[in-house]
C-alpha cells in the first residue's frame, strides 16, 4: 500500500517512542502522603492499603529520608489522633504540642530540605468526624465558624515549619480567610494548595480506615462536591484563584481526569491531583490476585494524570514509583 502517513513509524522501537513521548513522570512530580501515630519504633500496617503503615515519628523521619534519597521532595502528613483527644470543637488541631506539629518539627530538624504539605481540616481532631464544626442542635456543618478554627490550625502549622498548607475542608471562603490570617502573622511564604475540587467520593474508604476519621453522623455531601458535576469545579477554581491560592487540586484522581483537564485549560496556576487511597487499593488488590501487572498499572495511572494536565501528583505509590524510575 502507498501510505504517506504511517503513525507506527513513531512507535517502532523504544528509542523513538522515548523521543516522541508527550508525558512523563519523575520523582520530583510526586508528593508522598504519610500517616503518623504516637509511640516509638512503631509501624502499624494499614490492611486496606498494602505497603503502608501508621508510623511513629522516628519511623516517619526514616521514611522521609528514604523518600528524599529517591527524589521525592515533599511529604503530606496525616495524623492518627487518639480518641481521647478528639472534641466537638477540634481544639487539638492547634495545640502546639499535638502529634502532627511534633512530626513536622522532627522532619524539619532531621531533613530541612524536605518540603511538608500540612493538611488543614478538622476531621482528624473532631469527635464528630467532620471537616468543619457541627451545630449540635441541627447537625449543620458551620461554614464561617469553621474558618476561624482553620485559621488557628494554619498558623500553628506555619509556626511548626510547614511549607505548604492544603485546606481540604471545602468550606466557602477559606482560601481568602487563611491567606489573610497567615499574612497577618508574617507567614507570607507559606503556600496554599487548595483542595479546589474535592468530591464526595466512595474512593476514600481506606484513608478513613487509616485515621478512623469517618463522620459519626451524616455524610460530607453538603460541603464536598457532587461527583456528577464538572462545571462547578471551574467556579471553585475561579474563587480559589481570586482568593490567593498558589496551587489548585483535584481529588480523587482517576475518576476525575476530565476535571483535571478542565482546570488545566481554565487556569495558569499549577494543578495537583490526589491519587487517593481507594485507587491505590484497587490496583494493589488486583495485582495481588494476578489479575493485572501492578507496576505497569501504577505507571499508566500516574502518566494519565500528567497527560490530563497535572503538574503535581499526591500518590500512595510515590515511593514505589520513585524506586521503579530510579531502576
Amino acid at each position: 500500500m502507498s501510505l504517506l502517513q504511517r503513525p507506527r513509524r513513531n512507535r517502532k522501537n523504544d528509542a523513538i517512542r522515548s523521543m516522541v513521548r508527550e508525558s512523563s513522570v519523575t520523582p520530583h512530580d510526586l508528593i508522598a502522603p504519610l500517616f503518623v501515630r504516637e509511640g516509638k519504633n512503631e509501624r502499624t500496617p494499614i490492611l486496606s492499603m498494602p505497603g503502608h503503615a501508621r508510623l511513629s515519628i522516628d519511623q516517619l523521619v526514616t521514611e522521609a529520608r528514604e523518600l528524599y534519597a529517591l527524589g521525592v521532595q515533599c511529604v503530606a502528613l496525616f495524623p492518627a489522633i487518639e480518641a481521647a483527644k478528639k472534641t466537638s470543637d477540634a481544639r487539638e488541631a492547634w495545640n502546639p504540642d499535638n502529634l502532627n506539629l511534633r512530626a513536622i518539627k522532627e522532619i524539619k530538624n532531621a531533613l530541612p530540605a524536605m518540603h511538608i504539605l500540612g493538611d488543614i481540616a478538622l476531621d482528624p481532631y473532631s469527635s464528630d468526624g467532620h471537616d468543619g464544626l457541627v451545630d449540635p442542635k441541627t447537625g449543620e456543618i458551620l461554614n464561617d465558624a469553621t474558618l476561624e478554627a482553620l485559621a488557628r490550625q494554619s498558623i500553628a502549622s506555619a509556626q511548626a515549619g510547614v511549607d505548604i498548607l492544603g485546606p481540604s475542608d471545602m468550606m466557602d471562603g477559606r482560601i481568602a480567610h487563611l491567606r489573610r490570617a497567615l499574612d497577618g502573622e508574617g507567614y507570607t511564604n507559606v503556600s496554599l494548595m487548595s483542595y479546589t475540587a474535592k468530591y464526595a467520593s466512595a474512593f476514600y474508604g481506606p484513608f478513613r480506615d487509616a485515621l478512623d476519621s469517618a463522620p459519626k453522623k451524616g455524610d460530607k455531601k453538603t460541603y464536598q462536591m457532587d461527583p456528577a458535576n464538572g462545571r462547578e469545579a471551574l467556579r471553585e477554581a475561579s474563587l480559589d484563584e481570586a482568593e490567593g491560592a498558589d496551587i489548585l487540586m483535584v481529588k480523587p484522581g482517576l475518576p476525575y481526569l476530565d476535571v483535571v483537564y478542565r482546570l488545566r485549560q481554565h487556569s495558569a496556576l499549577p494543578i495537583a491531583v490526589y491519587n487517593v487511597s481507594g485507587e491505590y487499593a484497587m490496583i494493589k488488590a488486583a495485582a495481588e490476585r494476578g489479575w493485572i501487572d501492578g507496576e505497569r498499572a501504577m505507571m499508566e495511572s500516574l502518566v494519565s494524570f500528567k497527560r490530563a494536565g497535572a503538574d503535581i501528583i499526591l500518590t500512595y505509590f510515590a515511593k514505589e514509583a520513585a524506586q521503579l524510575l530510579q531502576r
